[in-house]
């Protein structure tokens, strides 16, 4: 373990040298990157699975003899079921701790996983399905961890960026359920082929996530023993015991607090576009480039890979900046710049161009995933990360069934640039929400990073004067 040195700098040198007595020793612990390692692991398996299907619709149309709209939900799925799971997920996450919650979403993953094993028959496409669902039902456990898992891990000057490679995990696994099925999964005259092919694929993704699961009971752990932070510090020394009531206070403070309400609207309307041009890729890049499934997976690929670079880039600014808000404004502008280039290139029927265009949206819009976390924890601070992030998921969730089911219907009816019309209009008026919100930074505040001077010491407390 190393320790890190720590410096209170408050205009109150009685105040100081009370809270440097309350606070204790502060401590940076070796293991907080094995933490974060295997949740990257286990969150990226997890993503791997998200676009298995829809990225080659024409394939499981033609294997299982479903519609195409029926393979689009095995992708939305994963968005309907987090937000009727966020508050008992949530309750969950801050009575039981990281560790638990931990196992509980790897072993759900592994089930869900293993059962779409044994579904590789032309009429076991709602056994798939299920598996699909354990799968994306066992996310609540993964989404809105990695703020938190940065907060209570990781020192003030590595959390932005620590928050960074926790998303990476998903990124990651998102990336590669673009490619790994056109690559493993053929078009084939012969349907017993396909279904080879499918059985090589999810058997690859179980025998992966098996001893990751071992991984997770042996080093994952809820907390240190000495927090890395003086934020942290502060939050254990304030900490009461819980009870439903706090846990429900600190969602009536997050619902009423306005600057955090309008960041979750933003939020949710820039990944719930990027989660409805993911689904609908393989259907956009075949209305231009027939027969060009492969094609449609390294776009999706190069979307989510270049846009990793993105998250570890604006992860690193915002620690070394701390400029929050203007940040996440410039990733929302050159987000909606982005899916505009996209549209332009799709209609000069440029693959060059369609590829190009993919890299540069998804090194923006990625990023924005990970810098809209950050934002919500400093507009939000001291309520639990898992609670901010677990909201701007959710609202993220609902908007891109929405958009995707917009997306469907436009693309049907007015065809490809149309759909993306409405996307790009959707981050624009994002971008404007986004101008709007109050930049208050409670968590800086905190660590005394400011010019404000704020503290969450007990209100019972006697203080000296």
């Amino acid at each position: 373990m190393t320790v890190e040195a720590v410096s209170l700098n408050r205009k109150d040198p009685v105040e100081a040298e009370e809270v440097e007595e309350k606070l204790g020793e502060i401590k940076l612990y070796k293991i907080r990157w094995v933490i974060i390692g295997i949740f990257v692991l286990y969150a990226a398996v997890s993503a791997v699975q998200w676009v298995q299907y829809s990225i080659i619709t024409n394939i499981i149309v033609r294997y299982y003899g479903v519609t195409s709209i029926a393979v689009d939900w095995t992708s939305m799925i994963s968005m309907i079921t987090y937000p009727p799971l966020l508050l008992p997920g949530s309750y969950m996450i801050d009575r039981i701790g990281l560790r638990y919650c931990a196992l509980i979403g790897v072993v759900g993953t592994a089930i869900g996983t293993w059962i779409k094993m044994f579904s590789v028959q032309p009429h076991l496409f709602i056994l798939g399905f299920t598996g699909q669902t354990i799968v994306f039902s066992s996310q609540i456990f993964i989404l809105s961890l990695p703020p938190k898992i940065a907060s209570i891990w990781f020192g003030p000057n590595e959390v932005s960026t620590a928050c960074s490679i926790g998303v990476f995990g998903t990124q990651l696994g998102t990336a590669l359920s673009f490619i790994l099925p056109p690559l493993i999964v053929r078009n084939h005259d012969n349907l017993d082929d396909i279904g080879r092919d499918l059985s090589y694929l999810f058997y690859g993704v179980g025998a992966v996530i098996t001893p990751i699961v071992i991984l997770v009971f042996i080093f994952f752990k809820s907390e240190p023993a000495l927090p890395p932070s003086i934020a942290q510090a502060k939050l254990r020394l304030n900490k009461s015991e819980f009870t439903n009531k706090e846990f429900l206070n600190s969602y009536k403070s997050l619902l009423t607090n306005k600057a955090f309400m309008v960041l979750s609207f933003a939020y949710g309307m820039n990944i719930g576009v990027f989660a409805a041009v993911c689904t609908m890729l393989n259907q956009f890049i075949l209305t231009y480039f027939p027969n060009a499934e492969r094609d449609a997976g390294i776009i999706g690929l190069l979307l989510v890979v270049i846009g990793m670079v993105g998250v570890v880039v604006f992860g690193v600014i915002l620690d070394k900046t701390k400029k929050f808000k203007e940040v996440t404004i410039a990733l929302y502008v050159m987000t909606t710049l982005g899916i505009i280039a996209f549209m332009i290139a799709l209609e000069t029927y440029s693959k060059v161009l369609v590829y190009i265009s993919a890299c540069g949206l998804g090194f923006f819009q990625n990023a924005y995933y990970a810098v809209g976390f950050e934002f919500g924890v400093e507009l939000s601070f001291p309520q639990p990360e898992s609670t901010s992030s677990g909201l701007l998921i959710c609202m993220a969730q609902i908007c891109g069934v929405i958009y995707t089911i917009l997306l469907g219907e436009f693309l049907a009816r007015f065809g490809a640039f149309w759909a993306l019309s409405l996307m790009a209009f959707f981050l624009s008026v994002g971008t404007l929400v986004t101008v709007i919100i109050p930049n208050r930074l409670l968590r800086q505040e905190a660590l005394g990073l400011t010019g404000e001077k704020k503290t969450f010491l007990p209100k019972n407390k006697n203080r000296r004067h």
